[in-house]
């Protein structure tokens, strides 16, 4: 199975619109994993169309329509992976213990809202990933996202993907 992992896509504040390129990303993807801040309705029901399947969060600058809509936290098994999606956990100090606490029934957990791609491993095994932002680099060198395959009940070919400069 084909994950495609983003976040903090800020549409249409920080971007009119998606990259091109994720798009195609996303198309190509057996289920979509979005770690909140959407900033419009309107991208979640675009996401929606597009994807084969999709799982969301909402983030802290996501108002009323979309916490109506989508969770603050979700729990999903994916191909037998037991994945958690949350926008926000907090200070790079300490996360992996705090995430390993919060989330003790996950193989992974997707995160957002630092924009800065994370991917580390917390004692007891939980996967932690943040796939940076596709449309606000803030002090990162490119905009990013995230690509895995999951066999076997297992995360593999985790890759983070740079896209071209606006």
């Amino acid at each position: 199975m084909r994950i495609l992992l983003t976040a903090d896509t800020h549409v249409p504040k920080r971007a009119r619109d998606l990259p091109e390129p994720l798009w195609h990303a996303i198309e190509a993807a057996d289920a979509v994993v979005h770690a909140g801040d959407w900033v419009d309705v309107t991208l979640l029901d675009q996401l929606q169309a597009r994807a084969a399947r999709l799982v969301g969060v909402y983030g802290n600058n996501d108002g009323p329509p979309l916490r109506a809509r989508l969770p603050e936290v979700a729990r999903v098994e994916l191909a037998g992976l037991r994945l958690a999606v949350v926008h926000e956990t907090g200070a790079a100090t300490g996360r992996e213990r705090r995430c390993a606490e919060r989330f003790p029934d996950a193989d992974v957990l997707v995160f957002g809202h630092s924009h800065i791609p994370w991917d580390s491993v917390a004692p007891g095994g939980l996967r932690l990933l943040n796939p940076g932002s596709p449309t606000d680099r803030r002090r990162q060198p490119v905009a990013t996202y995230m690509t895995a395959e999951i066999r076997d009940g297992k995360l593999v070919d985790v890759t983070l993907h740079a896209l071209p400069r606006r």
